[in-house]
């Protein structure tokens, strides 16, 4: 972490939802090292728990259901964030097509596009001050597809859509909202990149270990949290969507 992003990020609040576990948590950590107050969105209490027994006060639990349109109004009103990280989203199921469901397969739908667009909606039209960033989290799938995992990869292609036509309305309207997609590729170190990881090589009749090896290094957590904070500061800009590897960012056309 830089001395920049420390300055730019100190006495400011973010808000980061999913914050309980996996990127979201790594992502609550980086920013509260960087000096933000963390309010931590998710539904689930013990492991907002966690996280606030690690971070301490700079840590805000806030149990809540993200794709909740008024949860996303209300907590924007009430904590007025410099920094928004939209990271929260259902588990795919991960099973081919043909044995989907329909409820299975639009899960995604019904969560990660529905939380991506409320709280958009309402950084937008609250709006946000000037200088604010919103960070959605999408993910590599998003580029290439998945076919084990429904309709999860274009659940998520569709959130870096909102985040690109965002960023179109706030030039349009002259917010100084940056709007920034951040498309991670698999990695095993996150419960679904792990579970993923499995399906994938038992689908390719590989051990673990050697699919994971076949993809190249594993992004960590860490990586992550580090490109969000650089994101919400204003060290990386320019584009409104970036693939994130281990080996660095790439960016992407917006639409």
């Amino acid at each position: 972490m830089t001395q920049t992003h420390a300055d730019g990020l100190v006495g400011t609040t973010a808000i980061v939802k999913g914050a309980s576990r996996g990127f979201g948590r790594s992502i609550a950590v980086a920013l509260t090292a960087a000096g933000a107050e963390v309010v931590g969105v998710a539904r689930t209490a013990a492991l907002l728990d966690e996280a606030h027994a690690e971070l301490g006060d700079a840590f805000i639990p806030v149990v809540a259901d993200a794709a909740d349109p008024a949860t996303a109004a209300e907590l924007i009103e009430k904590y007025a964030p410099r920094t928004l990280v939209l990271c929260a989203g259902a588990a795919p199921q991960l099973n081919p097509v043909q044995e989907q469901s329909w409820e299975s397969f639009s899960a995604n739908w019904s969560v990660d596009v529905a939380q991506a667009f409320h709280w958009t909606r309402s950084a937008l039209r609250r709006p946000l001050a000037p200088g604010s960033a919103v960070i959605l989290m999408s993910t590599g799938a998003a580029v290439n597809g998945s076919p084990l995992s429904g309709g999860y990869a274009g659940a998520k292609a569709t959130v870096k859509f909102i985040g690109s036509y965002a960023a179109d309305e706030s030039n349009r309207a002259r917010l100084g909202i940056t709007f920034a997609s951040l498309l991670p590729r698999l990695t095993p170190v996150t419960d679904l990149g792990a579970k993923a990881a499995a399906a994938y090589a038992a689908r390719e009749g590989l051990a673990v270990d050697k699919f994971v090896e076949s993809t190249g290094p594993a992004l960590t957590a860490e990586h992550v949290g580090d490109v969000v904070v650089a994101l919400a500061t204003g060290d990386i800009r320019g584009h409104d969507a970036y693939l994130l590897a281990a080996s660095g960012l790439t960016p992407l056309a917006g639409r």
